[in-house]
């Protein structure tokens, strides 16, 4: 029973079964683990605030420092925020063996996150000390500060930094995430423990010299917002580096009715498994999953982590459809262009993540040109719906460009800021850099006189559209004439004289990639257009308009003509007399 284990006075909790349904299970002898998830309503008092926890003693043997005995604690406060409403405690997800390496200093970070977005989340050890703590209880039983000498915990990320001394041994953690309502609080409003294992291992010599990596759209720490009742589809990729090396296991902690696929090797050093999950009614709000890859080898990979927002739809990038639309530029810009824009479905924010990155690529080489981690670079603005992004790099003249945007370069606005999706099409958001130097030239070439016919073409026309592009880029396209004169010229006697070559210019034409048409353009073709139509509609209304005009003639002369008029008063007297 998860029991009251402190200030029990100012609540009705009696106490919750912690019987669970499976979501999670490992038979590798070295992980042997198996978890669940059970959801209970219960209705409380506005004044609960109290310490409920478990406390066991089911240790494995193979632990660093032994271990006594373990519990759980956590804080119920049901109390008003200082804006008004109940707090939302901070969610976290973890596996619950993570395999490192002996005698390697590591960096392991502990998922967190909140519903009440504006909270500000911290972890720190958990500790025994019942009478100072926040709890006012045991929260750690004989696993408190377990991890060997040289420890370091950074609470405002919740990042451990250690090292391994011993391997085949398991090294327990033990942790409270609490969350402040501002910077200036000094107290959290609640307490959530997560307890878990790591095991220190030295690779055989077999075994690959680099650990499996989980790759993917989706990156560690992702916050993807799912609608209840739709079926979700997530796909695991895993990447490995040795021609022996292959995943066997994986290592998972699930939200409850999230099915698991068989581990699938569609090519060479690529692994996959694919997660079914069709997420409640219950269920909505913040849900975790972690994986980690275990091959051949007994390596793991680094923990992959994300966080599935149920019933929130994350914001997504609109795809540019016309000049003007969604996004800003499109077509041909300037060599120094610096000021795009893109716009969101919803309330966008900067990510919570680095390594979110907005990328300019070369359309020919699909090359990296210029990128922005939209973390923390101030080049990248967000304000409402609209994302802008400020460069500082002359473009190529004549090049193509698009952009790219990783997974989360928007995020929504609220909890653990739900993610976009990533954008990789290279046909998704494109333009192109003027060049200056296309142009239209004339060949001209004199040569002695002689008997010859020769045939001359017109250089060309040339018109100039400032309305196409986005930025008013000058653009020109170069219409040839298609009349052609024949000039006979007859030279007198050939004598031996000098030749004289004229200057000589290229006779190439070129014409510009984009087909522009001015207003005085369209107004030139129309001319013939729009006089012959107006011929044919004078021709076919012509009778129309006369029987019309015959009618209302005639409508006027019945209406004013005095013999009518005579007429109609002499009816009038002859059926008054007659009533009368």
């Amino acid at each position: 029973t998860m029991s009251c284990m402190a200030n029990c006075s100012s609540s009705t909790y009696s106490g919750l079964s912690i019987a669970v349904q499976t979501t999670d299970c490992n038979t590798l002898p070295i992980i042997s683990s198996w978890g669940g998830e059970r959801y209970d309503l219960v209705s409380l008092p506005l004044t609960t605030s109290i310490a409920m926890g478990f406390a066991g003693s089911a240790w494995l043997t193979a632990l660093y420092g032994g271990g006594s005995g373990w519990s759980v604690v956590n804080r119920l406060n049901l109390g008003l925020r200082p804006d008004g409403f109940i707090n939302s405690s901070p969610v976290t997800t973890t596996l619950p063996v993570v395999f490192y390496p002996i005698a390697t200093r590591i960096t392991h970070i502990i998922q967190m996150a909140d519903n009440d977005g504006t909270d500000i989340l911290q972890c720190r050890w958990s500790t025994s000390n019942s009478g100072t703590n926040y709890n006012r209880a045991d929260e750690c039983s004989g696993v408190c500060s377990a991890l060997p000498t040289g420890y370091v915990l950074t609470g405002s990320n919740c990042t451990v930094s250690f090292t391994l001394p011993t391997a085949n041994l398991y090294y327990a953690c033990s942790i409270q995430i609490e969350d402040y309502y501002n910077s200036a609080a000094t107290s959290p409003m609640s307490s959530v423990p997560i307890v878990f294992l790591f095991y220190g291992y030295v690779a055989s010599g077999t075994a690959c010299s680099q650990r499996p990596q989980i790759i993917g759209v989706r990156p560690n720490r992702a916050c993807i917002g799912v609608p209840i009742g739709v079926q979700l589809n997530e796909t695991i990729i895993v990447e490995t580096f040795c021609p022996n090396q292959a995943i066997v296991d994986f290592v998972t902690s699930s939200p409850l009715g999230m099915q698991h696929s068989t581990i699938l090797n569609p090519s060479a050093n690529t692994w996959t498994m694919v997660l079914t999950w069709t997420p409640q009614a219950s269920q909505a709000g913040p849900q975790g999953f972690c994986a980690g890859a275990v091959d051949n080898s007994s390596l793991q990979s680094d923990p992959w982590c994300i966080t599935y927002l149920v019933d929130y739809t994350s914001p997504n990038i609109i795809r540019p459809t016309v000049v003007q639309g969604s996004a800003s530029p499109v077509g041909t810009v300037f060599a120094n262009q610096s000021m795009f824009s893109i716009q969101a479905t919803s309330l966008v924010g900067r990510p919570t993540r680095n390594n979110t990155n907005v990328c300019f690529r070369n359309a020919t080489s699909n090359a990296s040109v210029l990128c922005y981690d939209a973390g923390y670079s101030p080049n990248v603005i967000y304000t409402g719906y609209t994302i802008v992004i400020v460069t500082n790099i002359t473009w190529t003249a004549g090049a193509f460009y698009y952009v790219t945007m990783d997974s989360g370069f928007a995020s929504g606005s609220v909890f653990c800021h739900a993610e976009s999706a990533p954008i990789t099409d290279p046909t998704f958001w494109v333009f192109n850099i003027w060049n200056p130097a296309v142009s239209s030239t004339t060949t001209t070439t004199t040569t002695p006189f002689t008997t010859a016919t020769v045939t001359t073409k017109p250089t060309s026309t040339t018109s100039i559209n400032t309305l196409l592009t986005t930025t008013g880029i000058v653009v020109t396209t170069t219409t040839p004439i298609t009349t052609n004169a024949t000039t006979t010229t007859t030279s007198p006697p050939t004598t031996a004289a000098p030749t004289t070559a004229g200057p000589t210019t290229s006779g190439a034409t070129t014409e510009s990639t984009v087909a522009v048409m001015y207003p005085k353009d369209f107004e030139d073709a129309c001319k013939q257009t729009v006089g012959t139509m107006t011929a044919v509609f004078s021709v076919v209304l012509m009778p129309v308009y006369a029987l019309a005009m015959y009618a209302t003639f005639t409508k006027v002369a019945n209406t004013f003509n005095p013999v009518k008029i005579q007429a109609n008063t002499r009816h009038k007297l002859r059926m008054k007399r007659i009533l009368h």
